[in-house]
């Protein structure tokens, strides 16, 4: 039975509110809907302002627009080509809507008179059309009701399953308006009214209000503002208190001393390290000196040598009689930070191992034995390395190779366990700073901004198809001149099998076809990982000229004779893998180039990131074109990382926000720490709704 205004709180399940019921509650928990508050936060996706849509007569080809009309008719065309036209008309004239795929389904979607907003791109073929608009229905024939038809109406996300069963933009905003109007007037809001009245807010009632039904653009600003403020509030708050629970904790461990190994590491190395990583690595000395525990970032460009300098954090650990251990986040990124730490330290006699998901079981009981006896000083792995089964003797340092896969949770889950190591954390793509506050709230910076001496900077260029034999001709020139290269195939989970194939196709071709004269070598991820160490130890001596390989050299390999980088389908790399990718070129003296080879039509995203790879090499312009692209969540992986739970903020274009967010989360902070007061136990309650699954960690300290 639907609950009345009075039994509603915004916890009670969706299920119970009126035009939902079990079948539609079910649906809706596919999209993360289960409660009164997870409908209130199902955010309209965009608004139609019925006041300003483009008119069917003035349309011009190229234009995306919003068109709001009456169906008229549709049909199914057969033909070479079969398709579903849709005809709808507006006071100015008549448009075409066509469809190629799911014909059934969409032939059965419109009726007669019913007035939809049909969105996309105008193409002109005897008149205008839209093909394949993303369409809303806004109401029936005769219908006048004011949701769907007055000023500024909102759209909905919605999906096929979804608006079978009457979710679609229009379903959704009458549940909406029931839901708003049989909500308690006195809604209760976690923000004390001095917050709300010191940074402009509206109510918490009100902004819901008008999120759903703005009366003007305004009110819109004001509702997402306020909204945006309390998702960015909550998480700054979190931060904050996980951050004290840090500061508490029981003391950290002293590495006393500096010994004739890390000496001896730093003596071997090919280069001499530069002023940036010797300033690093003075603060992570100090840092390592302190009782209380380290908890610092590092920043840099690729190639700029982080790992060298978490090796030498490791190799102090190691001389004060405790273990360390680096995290990366894939199992092929893990084996590659072992195989280069393994060639620099052998000599030194320090026992490092390779923790696996997929290794015999007699060897990992052996590694796991070694790590809890203390055998075994140093280990590699992925995040496995801190879940159940593992066990230190003395864990002292952990190294996150984060790579933007995870965060703040992972750190404090090793406390969880009974570890107080120090930890330090690598990021390889530069972060803006009000995203690092975010993601990075509770550590310390530390930025390795310089380049090793002699490094000339990659130049990158973008070709086509039809000039793959002067490539090729170019690579065979620079061959003879006793240079290697590298030729990269993309390699996409989804289309695994795929794109393996096609990498094993191109190595065939390229060693009998077209560089018969050289030796070329295969690597990929699913080889055994001696196959693996082989093939890359023979590139790195010269044995091997040309190594064909898929993405699983993005980090770990340093070949300084490798100059040349061609990669396969560019389009269908991101800008961050594409700069990780160029970054195993252009570590020597000699000039390199990174070869990026496309199809010829693009979508205008692709082209962008082409583009701006051929513009700059630098990691931070880069990362700024990437987050504004794609936005954090997706860039950092941290939509699954429970920390950035964020449905109408945006990390990007929110800064403003943000900043007043930390502050007033700082201020509230020092007048009550733990939020213990009887007046901020709403706030206090808010913000372990939003991180539940986390908020033990919380508790740990």
């Amino acid at each position: 039975m639907p609950a009345s205004g009075s039994y509603l709180t915004l916890d009670t399940p969706v299920q119970y509110i009126k035009g939902i019921g079990p079948k539609r509650a079910e649906a809706l928990h596919t999209v993360h809907v289960y409660t009164v508050e997870d409908l209130l936060t199902y955010y309209p996706r965009r608004y139609i302002d019925r006041r300003n849509v483009a008119q069917i007569a003035h349309l011009q080809p190229g234009d995306t627009v919003t068109v709001v009309g009456k169906v008229f008719s549709g049909s199914i065309q057969k033909g070479k080509t079969p398709r579903f036209v849709l005809i709808v008309g507006d006071d100015t004239g008549l448009l075409e809507c066509v469809w190629f795929q799911g014909l059934q389904y969409i032939a059965k979607a419109f009726r007669y008179g019913e007035i939809v907003a049909f969105s996309g791109k105008v193409s002109f073929y005897r008149g205008p059309q839209l093909i394949h608009p993303e369409y809303d229905k806004l109401s029936e024939e005769g219908e006048k009701n004011p949701l769907h038809t007055g000023g500024i109406i909102p759209l909905y996300p919605s999906s096929e399953s979804l608006s079978r069963i009457g979710l679609d933009s229009r379903g959704f905003r009458r549940i909406m308006r029931n839901l708003l109007e049989i909500l308690p007037g006195h809604l209760e809001d976690p923000l004390p009214s001095e917050i709300r009245n010191r940074c402009q807010l509206l109510h918490l009632s009100e902004a819901f209000e008008n999120i759903h039904f703005p009366k003007d653009w305004e009110t819109l600003r004001l509702a997402q503002r306020r909204l945006k403020f309390d998702e960015l509030f909550s998480m700054q708050l979190f931060l904050g208190l996980e951050r004290q629970t840090r500061m508490e904790e029981k003391k950290g461990i002293v590495f006393e001393r500096v010994g004739e190994l890390t000496k001896r590491l730093i003596e071997k190395l090919p280069f001499e390290l530069t002023s940036a990583q010797k300033r690093v690595l003075h603060e992570i000395r100090n840092d390592m000196r302190s009782s209380k525990p380290m908890n610092r970032l590092i920043q840099g460009d690729v190639g700029s040598g982080k790992t060298i300098v978490a090796l030498i954090a490791m190799v102090i650990a190691v001389e004060n009689g405790y273990q360390t251990a680096l995290m990366a986040p894939t199992e092929i990124l893990a084996e590659q930070h072992y195989l280069s730490i393994h060639s620099l330290i052998d000599s030194l006699g320090i026992k490092i191992a390779l923790l696996k998901g997929n290794q015999r079981t007699g060897e990992r009981k052996k590694i796991l034995s070694g790590l809890e006896d203390g055998s075994i000083p140093m280990v590699v792995g992925t995040h496995a390395l801190i879940q159940e089964g593992v066990c230190f003797k003395n864990l002292g340092l952990v190294v996150i190779d984060e790579q933007h896969r995870f965060g703040v949770l992972q750190r404090a889950e090793l406390r969880q366990k009974g570890y107080y190591p120090d930890v330090l954390v690598m990021t390889a793509t530069p972060i803006p700073r009000t995203l690092a506050l975010t993601l990075y709230g509770d550590l310390d910076v530390s930025v390795i901004d310089e380049l090793p001496k002699g490094r000339k900077p990659v130049r990158t260029v973008w070709r086509t198809e039809e000039k793959r034999p002067a490539i090729y001709e170019f690579i065979r020139t620079e061959l003879k001149k006793g240079r290697q290269a590298y030729v990269v195939y993309p390699l996409i989970e989804e289309s695994e099998k795929i794109d393996l194939a096609a990498a094993k196709q191109g190595y065939e071709m390229l060693s009998k076809s077209v560089f018969p004269e050289f030796r070329c070598a295969l690597l990929h991820g699913r080889m055994k990982s001696e196959e693996k160490e082989k093939v890359m130890q023979e590139f790195k001596t010269g044995e091997v000229q040309v190594l064909v390989t898929t993405t699983v050299i993005e980090v770990g390999i340093d070949v300084p004779n490798a100059t040349i980088m061609l990669v396969e389908h560019a389009e269908r790399f991101g800008l961050t893998q594409l700069h990780q990718l160029r970054g195993r070129v252009g570590r020597g003296t000699e000039a390199s180039i990174c070869i990026l080879l496309s199809d010829r039509n693009l979508s205008e995203e692709a082209i962008q990131r082409l583009k701006t790879m051929e513009k700059t090499n630098d990691g931070f312009k880069i990362a700024e074109v990437d987050l504004a692209m794609r936005g954090p969540g997706e860039l950092f992986g941290t939509k699954q990382s429970g920390l950035l739970r964020l449905k109408i903020a945006d990390l990007v274009t929110d800064g403003p926000i943000l900043t007043l967010a930390r502050k007033e989360a700082q201020t509230l902070l020092q007048k009550d720490p733990k939020l213990h007061q009887p007046e901020h136990h709403p706030i206090l309650q808010f913000v372990k709704k939003q991180y539940k699954e986390k908020w033990g960690l919380i508790e740990v300290g």
